[in-house]
């Protein structure tokens, strides 16, 4: 049996307890993995000096796989996401969400079972952007007006949307080979490029080129953002895997989520060429830690994702079927499924009891 050392990042606020749970139900599906524990998030800061120390940063570059709590981003100290540092630091271009349907959750939707892709590194969340009443803003303003690119606002902030055929080509040509080893039929590549023509635009050109090479084995389609939305509450089962830049996947993976119960139950992975951290997208939720009352489903999803990315594909099934059996039973749920099934907390279990009942389905 193969051995794994993986870097586990507890987090802050609920993040160790849900992590805690995580090991032990990972543990018990008989996967040989060596934890190496490596801490991030706000709790750091005094004593570190930054939520995101580099011996953290360095255990994940040894081990190459991580999985990871939720995180508290400071407020008011400059340091903008624990997440998007590590996602820039290790070039994890690749945002991977699937959203599917699991019976016990009080979702309005029935069967859905779609992947959504989302680019990671470039358009307006690149972060390259000037304040109002800057330096560059005000050069900006003028040298658009010079080139006869439209007229920008004086009192404006802006920010700047780059979309490469670099990063374009990577993440679409990702979703297609996840497509591929996962069984999957299409790949639906979502854009504005009837508006946003030299950004989007170049997106869609080179989605169609990629989608060329996978001819006769994958599917493909496109779909403008908002049409692409209103599909998905109208008809979910009609996309597969979707694939979208860095904006446009943001809002439509917290939409899908949405759709099969919320971010409470929303798997997450932020993967590169040489590295890959797996975490869950819901908040630490400070209110709540030390309570043991957090629901940890998002982030055992989370290491069923892990599981199947180290080739433990058995033990990743095996972990999501114990997690619909524990579901669809009811009874042995954390507050915020039993509150949205029954209207109530009461009957609810702690996080290590749902863990349990989890342990015990596998």
């Amino acid at each position: 049996m193969a051995q794994h050392t993986i870097t586990l990042i507890p987090g802050d606020g609920i993040g160790p307890e849900i992590s805690h749970a995580m090991q032990r139900v990972v543990d018990a599906t008989g996967v040989s993995i060596e934890w190496e524990i490596a801490e991030a998030g706000a709790h750091l800061l005094e004593s570190e000096g930054t939520p995101l120390p580099q011996s953290t940063i360095d255990s994940i570059k040894r081990n190459k796989v991580a999985i990871k709590g939720p995180v508290t981003t400071p407020v008011g100290t400059g340091f903008r996401s624990i997440n998007v540092a590590l996602r820039k630091e290790l070039d994890l271009y690749t945002n991977l969400r699937p959203a599917f349907s699991l019976e016990g959750t009080g979702t309005l939707y029935k069967d859905i079972d779609l992947v959504v892709v989302r680019e990671n590194t470039e358009d307006l969340y690149a972060g390259v952007e000037f304040e109002e009443g800057s330096e560059g803003a005000k050069g900006l303003i003028e040298y658009c007006a010079e080139q006869g690119a439209g007229v920008i606002r004086p009192d404006s902030g802006i920010s700047i949307k780059p979309i490469s055929i670099t990063g374009s080509r990577r993440i679409v040509k990702w979703a297609f080979e996840y497509a591929l080893a996962n069984g999957r039929k299409s790949v639906c590549a979502v854009h504005k490029a009837n508006i946003q023509k030299h950004s989007d635009g170049l997106f869609l050109k080179v989605a169609r080129e990629v989608a060329e090479e996978y001819e006769g084995r994958i599917e493909f389609e496109d779909r403008i953002v908002d049409a692409c939305c209103m599909g998905l509450v109208l008809n979910p089962q009609q996309f597969d895997v979707l694939v979208l830049p860095n904006l446009y996947g943001d809002i439509v993976s917290d939409l899908c989520a949405g759709m099969v119960g919320g971010l409470g139950i929303a798997p997450g992975a932020n993967i590169g060429e040489d590295y890959a951290v797996f975490e869950p997208v819901h908040g630490s939720a400070p209110k709540h830690a030390g309570k043991g009352i957090a629901n940890p489903t998002a982030l055992l999803l989370t290491a069923s994702l892990m599981l199947a990315h180290l080739g433990e594909r058995d033990a990743a099934d095996r972990l999501v079927n114990a997690i619909r059996a524990v579901l669809k039973k009811g009874t042995q749920v954390t507050y915020d499924i039993k509150r949205t099934n029954t209207g109530s907390t009461d009957g609810s279990v702690s996080t290590e009891e749902y863990a349990d009942a989890v342990i015990a389905e596998l």
